[in-house]
């Protein structure tokens, strides 16, 4: 048996294997598009429920994951530059020159109205969203080079405090040497500085240990970044409180870094709705601080205050969000605080 031209050139596939570079018969059965990005929308219990492609010639393509689509080998249309579907019958001179009035001429059948399908209108992709800016030289240098090396940095500051055993402890540690590629080592420095201001209430030894780490710039990994990140948001909330305003928005545009790192635009846009989601519900772990009320475990009620505290900070110095606002963050931070240094 013959094979026709349709069985050769389309074949059918479940929406959720789709790939880039893949040629997809749009929904009205005619144009296809080459498909430049995929990305899985997840339903509320976290599982994938929509394909969303990115369409070369603009536009994208919402399909749900069991879906069977029609997936299209043809060759490059000069005008659209799209494929077309191998099955469709190519326009004579004659019949793209004559005039359409709506009626043509059918064999054994006289004349007709035109079956004509449907245009699928592609919507534009949504804005992207607007770039972050990191801050320029001269923001960069309303923050002090450190006074010293940072092991004499950290030196001084088990100095001032003979007796802080969190101090003398962590100042220990570091005294081998600072590892600026060490994780663990940047861990420690960060956790210095909060033990300095949290427990200690000195703000001017905390931020000049957490200025060992805010001026690192963003190198994609983020278990090192997450200790640049709490130092940024505690030096934030110091120089706001001191009325160092304009270094304190040093810091709340280094702690943006990462948001302006992905240059696709899908991507861009996809990476700040999750960005906004997790600000939106932050983990302040509530459940964890209840539980160790009931239990009456003071050690683990105050380590989980500190986790939540550097939370408020980081969204703090992220200038809030839209369920907790600057003016209700203040407030949760001091009774944070309270309840930490009592």
């Amino acid at each position: 048996m013959t094979e026709s031209p349709a069985a050769r050139h389309h074949r059918e596939q479940q929406a959720g294997s789709l790939t880039t570079g893949t040629h997809i018969l749009l929904p009205d059965g005619h144009r296809t598009a080459e498909i430049d990005q995929v990305e899985l929308e997840r339903d509320d219990f976290g599982s994938p429920a929509l394909v969303l492609a990115s369409l070369s010639g603009g536009g994208t393509l919402r399909v749900a994951i069991g879906t069977t689509v029609t997936v299209v080998d043809g060759t490059p249309d000069d005008v659209t530059q799209l494929p077309l579907p191998a099955n469709l019958p190519e326009a004579t001179p004659l019949e793209a020159a004559a005039p359409n009035d709506g009626r043509q001429e059918q064999p054994g059948a006289g004349t007709g109205p035109i079956n004509v399908a449907p245009a699928v209108v592609v919507p534009p992709l949504p804005p992207v969203p607007p770039a972050v800016t990191g801050p320029g030289e001269e923001e960069l240098a309303l923050i002090p080079a450190p006074a010293g090396t940072p092991e004499s940095v950290v030196e001084a500051a088990a100095e001032a405090h003979p007796d802080a055993e969190g101090v003398l402890l962590l100042a220990d540690r570091l005294s081998k040497g600072v590892n600026f590629k060490s994780g663990s080592c940047l861990k420690d420095l960060s956790d210095l500085a909060h033990e300095l201001f949290i427990t200690l209430k000195d703000a001017d030894g905390a931020l000049s240990v957490a200025d060992l780490l805010t001026v690192l710039p963003y190198d994609g990994n983020p278990g090192r970044w997450t200790s640049v990140e709490a130092s940024l948001a505690l030096a934030s909330y110091i120089c706001r409180q001191d009325g160092q305003n304009a270094r304190a928005e040093v810091y709340e545009k280094l702690i943006r870094t990462p948001e302006n790192q992905e240059t696709d635009p899908f991507k861009a846009r996809m990476a700040a709705k999750v960005r906004q989601r997790s600000l939106n519900e932050p983990n302040l772990y509530d459940k964890e601080i209840f539980r160790s009320i009931d239990n009456s475990n003071h050690d683990a009620e105050r380590e989980w205050r500190l986790l939540r505290l550097e939370s408020l900070l980081f969204l703090r110095a992220h200038g809030g969000s839209e369920t907790i606002g600057m003016s209700e963050l203040e407030r949760r931070i001091s009774n944070e605080l309270e309840a930490v240094r009592s």
